[in-house]
C-alpha cells in the first residue's frame, strides 16, 4: 500500500506535464495556422505578414474604439458581479449584500490574469470568513455558474443558427459547421432536462454521485434559478455582440448583428479551452471569417485589453476588497 502511494505523486505530476505540454502544442499550432494565413494573404498582396498586420492596425479609429470598449467593460464588471452575487445568495449566504461583493469580484479580476481558479479563490475566502461557507459549498456556486454560462452561450448561438442558417453555411468552408453546430445544440439541449432530473433525485435515486460535496449548488438548483441567472447573464452577451460588431467594423472586417449573434458564444465557448492565449478562440475567428485572417490579431488585442481593463477596476476596488479579507 505503501508503495502503490509513494508512486501516485510522480504519476499525476508526469500526467499534468504532458497535459501542459499537450495544450502548448496544440496552441502553437493554432497560431502556427493564423500566421500562416495572415502570411498568404500578405503575399498575394505583395508584402510581408507583419507589414500586412501593421497596415490593419493603422487603419483603426483608436478613440473610437475604447470609447466602446471601456463603457462596456464597465457595463460587464456589474453584471456579472450581480449574477454571482444571486448565486451567492441562492446557494451560500442568504443575507450577502451586492456592494459587499462587489470589491471581492472587481478584485477576483487581478488575479484572474495569473489564473482565474486563483480569481475565484479570492471569493471563497471571503464568503468562508465572513459567512462561514465551507470552500466546497463556495466552488459548488461557481461551478453551477459555469454550467448556465455554457448552456447561455449555446442558447443564443442556437437562435442565430435558426434565424441565420445560410451564414453558417457560408462558413462551413474550413470545417462542416452546419452540421457540426446542430448536433451539438441537439446533445446539449436533450441533456439539459436528464441534467435537472438527475440532480434533483428524480433519477437514479441510489446514485452517489450527486452527493459529492463540490455539487451542491447544483442538488439545489431548480429550472428557475437556470432561468434567471440565463436571463440575468443576458445584456452582457448581447451587449458583447453590438460591441464586436462595431469593433469590427472599426477594424475594416464587414460583420453583421446576425454573424455575431451566432458566431460570438461559439469563439467565448472555445475561449474557454485550456489553451494558453486562447489559441482555439484564436483559430475559430480565422475559420469563421476565412476572407480576414488578420481577425486572429484582432481577437488578441480584444481580449488583452478586456483582461487588462478588468485588472483596472480591480485596482480601484483593492483597498476595500483587502479590508474585507484581512481586516
Amino acid at each position: 500500500m505503501s508503495e502503490t502511494s509513494d508512486q501516485s505523486p510522480p504519476k499525476k505530476s508526469i500526467f499534468s506535464l504532458l497535459f501542459k505540454l499537450l495544450t502548448w502544442l496544440l496552441s502553437l499550432g493554432c497560431f502556427y495556422l493564423v500566421y500562416s494565413r495572415i502570411d498568404a494573404a500578405a503575399e498575394h498582396q505583395g508584402i510581408s505578414a507583419w507589414k500586412y498586420l501593421l497596415d490593419f492596425f493603422a487603419e483603426v479609429n483608436w478613440g473610437l474604439w475604447l470609447a466602446v470598449m471601456i463603457p462596456y467593460s464597465i457595463f460587464f464588471f456589474f453584471v456579472d458581479t450581480h449574477v454571482t452575487w444571486r448565486a451567492i445568495r441562492w446557494f451560500n449566504a442568504p443575507h450577502l449584500g451586492f456592494t459587499k461583493i462587489l470589491p471581492i469580484r472587481a478584485s477576483a479580476y487581478i488575479l484572474a490574469l495569473v489564473n482565474e481558479q486563483v480569481g475565484k479563490g479570492a471569493m471563497s475566502l471571503y464568503l468562508l470568513k465572513t459567512y462561514q461557507v465551507p470552500g466546497w459549498k463556495a466552488l459548488s456556486t461557481m461551478i453551477f455558474i459555469g454550467v448556465v454560462e455554457i448552456y447561455q452561450l449555446l442558447m443564443f448561438s442556437s437562435m442565430g443558427l435558426i434565424f441565420r442558417f445560410d451564414q453558417v453555411q457560408q462558413a462551413s468552408s474550413m470545417l462542416p459547421l452546419d452540421i457540426i453546430l446542430p448536433s451539438v445544440f441537439a446533445v446539449a439541449f436533450l441533456y439539459f432536462p436528464f441534467h435537472v432530473a438527475y440532480f434533483r433525485g428524480f433519477l437514479f435515486k441510489h446514485s452517489k454521485l450527486r452527493d459529492i460535496s463540490v455539487l451542491h449548488a447544483l442538488r439545489n438548483a431548480k429550472i428557475w434559478h437556470y432561468a434567471l441567472a440565463v436571463l440575468f447573464k443576458a445584456p452582457n452577451l448581447i451587449g458583447a455582440v453590438v460591441v464586436y460588431t462595431i469593433a469590427l467594423g472599426l477594424f475594416q472586417v464587414e460583420a453583421s448583428v446576425g454573424q455575431m449573434l451566432i458566431f460570438l458564444p461559439l469563439i467565448f465557448l472555445a475561449a474557454a479551452l485550456p489553451l494558453p492565449f486562447h489559441a482555439g478562440a484564436l483559430l475559430l475567428w480565422t475559420v469563421l471569417f476565412p476572407d480576414y485572417p488578420e481577425v486572429g490579431a484582432f481577437s488578441l488585442v480584444m481580449h488583452t485589453f478586456f483582461v487588462v481593463f478588468n485588472a483596472l477596476i480591480g485596482v480601484v476596488f483593492l483597498p476595500r476588497a483587502n479590508k474585507e479579507l484581512f481586516g
